[in-house]
């Protein structure tokens, strides 16, 4: 089985720029968190764009999902911006029935050393080989189906509504 893996920017992706204190993107660190997690699926690495999610619009959200139908693969994982991903989820749980979707994302960049984006990247993987067609968002362990979640950022966690 292999994975299609989408990437879309958001927090896993960005670096910090110790002069100014601002967060951007140079690229993304996918590949590097694969060889580190010594990931053994197989996969298939695309890159949509590099965004925070605050700034996603629709056009980007209809690039997500047509990237979505035109994958061979039935599994795929999307990595994204915490703040918005469950808006990205509820248009592709409302298009998508015959394929499996698993968005993730990172509280804390990846390059930061304390990121929880490794361990996110690892339960998607595995659970977009094990969940039936559908979209979910899988966040510290947990997935969440795509017309049931929110993300509350008091908590700074995903929950159930």
């Amino acid at each position: 089985m292999k994975i299609k893996l989408l990437i879309t920017g958001g927090t896993f992706d960005k670096e910090y720029n110790e002069l100014d204190g601002t967060l951007f993107f140079r690229k993304t660190h996918l590949q590097e968190m694969l060889n580190l997690g010594r990931n053994r699926v197989p996969v298939n690495v695309q890159t949509l764009m590099m965004i925070d999610s605050l700034l996603m619009t629709g056009a980007h959200r209809r690039k997500i999902l047509a990237a979505c139908r035109s994958a061979r693969e039935k599994h795929i994982v999307i990595t994204h911006g915490t703040d918005t991903m469950p808006e990205t989820a509820h248009l592709l749980g409302r298009q998508l029935q015959d394929k499996t979707v698993v968005l993730t994302g990172a509280m804390v960049p990846y390059k930061f050393g304390s990121s929880d984006g490794l361990f996110n990247l690892g339960s998607a993987l595995s659970f977009a080989q094990v969940l039936p067609p559908g979209v979910y968002i899988a966040m510290n362990g947990r997935y969440f189906n795509w017309n049931n979640v929110i993300k509350n950022k008091k908590a700074g966690e995903f929950q159930e509504c």
